[in-house]
């Protein structure tokens, strides 16, 4: 080979080398394009991985206080619904009671109307005469009636009640028990008990004026009974007296007054308003007054054992003579100091066979006064 055609071939050798090497140039090049671009998506890659992890903390820390105030919402609208049926318990409460202090309200109009009535006819009660002898009372500090009681007991057969004029002797009687009373030839044996009743301690009424009847006093006491029933019922059935048909008339015998029942219900109080009443019986007119018929109902009692601390019943006697005879011998006996006795003051005994009602009435001391 020849320097030329060696020159030929170096010359195209060393051309093929050039373009090998901007060949490899370009691929290096494009390595490398590759290489950052593929650097850029891994750091785009992190980069996503990082803001989705953010977003997935913060979505959770979201949700969780989403949760905390859904909690919260739920807590307070339970308590405001607890408040609201509070709220309801307590208005049907107000409401109970309003419709209670209604209630009570209406009953204290209605208690209210009846003492107003009473109070209007406080003016006008039956007279009844009355004088102060002299005695006086400690302790009376309020205004009140008293009641006589008045009891009655029925005795049995063989039976005999005894009153001392000292409540010691009585006691000495009770507690000696079986009593041997010596009746001439023979002697029968006898037993003391201690009287008791159930009364009254307390004693609560309600009244209300009676729409058709009225009380008629201050009555003429020299007429006879049936002409003053007669004139009465003559004089305030005549319409001119402002009375009515009358439907029946009763003479109280106990207060001396008249009480008349009219029809009709209006007649009552037009009479007992007016009060003074002229009534003429014939010789002569008296002025008798009328107030109203007052109706009573016991509301409250309260009932207590009382014992008759002067009276003693002797039980267990033999119908074996005359009533007044055995009688006699019985006071004899309890009369005598020596048989435990006392003074008598009464007794009745009621034989076999017999029956007997004894009146009881209020033992209080006679003629007391109180020191001044």
């Amino acid at each position: 080979m020849s320097a030329e055609d060696f020159s030929i071939v170096t010359d195209c050798e060393s051309l093929r080398c050039q373009d090998s090497v901007l060949e490899i140039n370009k691929y290096k090049a494009q390595y490398e394009a590759l290489v950052k671009e593929q650097q850029i998506l891994r750091d785009g890659i992190d980069t996503n991985k990082y803001y989705a992890k953010e977003f997935k903390q913060r979505a959770n820390e979201k949700k969780a206080l989403s949760e905390e105030e859904n909690q919260k919402r739920i807590k307070a609208t339970q308590k405001e619904k607890e408040r609201c049926r509070a709220v309801q318990e307590e208005n049907a409460k107000l409401q109970k009671e309003i419709l209670r202090l209604k209630e009570e309200m209406q009953s204290l109009d209605c208690k209210n109307s009846t003492l107003k009535k009473q109070t209007e006819i406080s003016t006008a009660v039956p007279e009844r005469k009355v004088v102060f002898r002299g005695n006086t009372k400690e302790g009376a500090h309020a205004v009140s009636f008293d009641v006589n009681p008045r009891m009655v007991y029925p005795m049995e057969g063989g039976t005999a009640l005894i009153t001392f004029e000292e409540k010691d002797v009585a006691q000495k009687i009770l507690n000696l028990k079986d009593h041997s009373v010596e009746l001439g030839d023979c002697t029968i044996n006898v037993q003391a008990k201690p009287i008791q009743f159930l009364v009254p301690s307390y004693v609560e009424m309600e009244t209300q004026v009676c729409p058709r009847r009225i009380l008629v006093s201050n009555l003429p006491k020299e007429e006879p009974e049936e002409r003053v029933l007669d004139k009465l019922d003559i004089h305030f059935s005549k319409k001119k007296n402002g009375g009515g048909e009358v439907e029946d008339k009763d003479m109280l015998h106990d207060s001396g007054t008249v009480v008349i029942t009219f029809v009709d219900d209006n007649i009552a109080k037009r009479l007992s308003d007016k009060q003074d009443h002229e009534v003429d019986f014939g010789r002569k007119k008296y002025k008798v007054k009328v107030t109203p018929f007052l109706n009573g109902e016991i509301s409250q009692m309260k009932i207590c054992d009382s014992e008759c601390m002067r009276t003693v019943l002797l039980t267990g006697i033999p119908d074996i003579m005359e009533k007044d005879n055995l009688q006699d011998h019985l006071e004899i006996h309890f009369q005598k100091t020596a048989n435990g006795g006392g003074e008598v003051e009464g007794i009745a005994y009621n034989p076999l066979g017999h029956t007997t009602l004894a009146l009881f009435d209020e033992d209080s001391p006679q003629n007391s006064q109180s020191e001044r």
